[in-house]
């Protein structure tokens, strides 16, 4: 068994607490305990799948463990940590994402790209609405239909110059784009395995947004 395996169920359990609990003083006594049940492991998790994605991909692979602690600047909700563990490898050459989400909610991996910035917003608009966006859309919709989902659009309505009635008035209304595997019960006492079982299950999306996005 590796350090992770167990991963899933210790950092829910924590949240449990932690989300009962949810205050400076209760997580200053037990930072020990999410230090060695959750944060730990989770390094380890993201070094074992960086490294897998780097042979897998050919690119190198920014990791990230989003932090417990919660930005209250703009929250009318002051409790101080997240309940929630987010994991993210970021392709330095695309800056398409592999991403891990454990909460009581959800346990899920996902490809794609959280939020565009400008140009790849341009560059996103101008592809899906020609006439190459059409055969990513059917790529989206296969994924799908087995089994994949999508949060939805970030807009209301198409936006301009497009009509509202475009064949892919859903995609162009997107200003990010995430495909979402679920992980089921077994698949979450293995995730390093899970993990790279999904994201090869998304390869051929990520290979496609790539394109999508892909400056030139």
């Amino acid at each position: 068994m590796t350090d992770f395996d167990t991963l899933v169920q210790d950092a829910c359990g924590f949240f449990d607490d932690l989300a009962a609990n949810n205050s400076r003083d209760w997580f200053t006594a037990n930072k020990p305990r999410y230090d060695q049940m959750v944060k730990h492991p989770a390094e380890a998790l993201l070094a074992t799948v960086g490294a897998r994605l780097e042979a897998a991909i050919g690119a190198a692979q920014s990791p990230k463990l989003y932090r417990i602690h919660r930005d209250l600047r703009f929250s009318k909700d002051k409790t101080p940590y997240n309940t929630h563990l987010h994991l993210q490898w970021t392709d330095t050459a695309t800056g398409i994402c592999h991403l891990f989400g454990v909460s009581r909610d959800y346990v899920c991996a996902g490809v794609g790209a959280m939020g565009f910035d400008k140009p790849a917003l341009d560059r996103w608009r101008d592809r899906v609405a020609d006439d190459n966006g059409a055969r990513f859309a059917r790529l989206v919709d296969r994924m799908q239909e087995a089994g994949v989902r999508m949060d939805p659009p970030a807009l209301k309505r198409v936006p301009a110059p497009h009509p509202q009635d475009h064949p892919r008035a859903e995609l162009l209304k997107r200003k990010g784009i995430v495909l979402w595997h679920d992980l089921g019960d077994s698949e979450q006492a293995h995730p390093a395995q899970a993990l790279e079982v999904a994201f090869a299950r998304l390869a051929p999306f990520r290979t496609a947004l790539g394109e999508i996005l892909a400056p030139g």
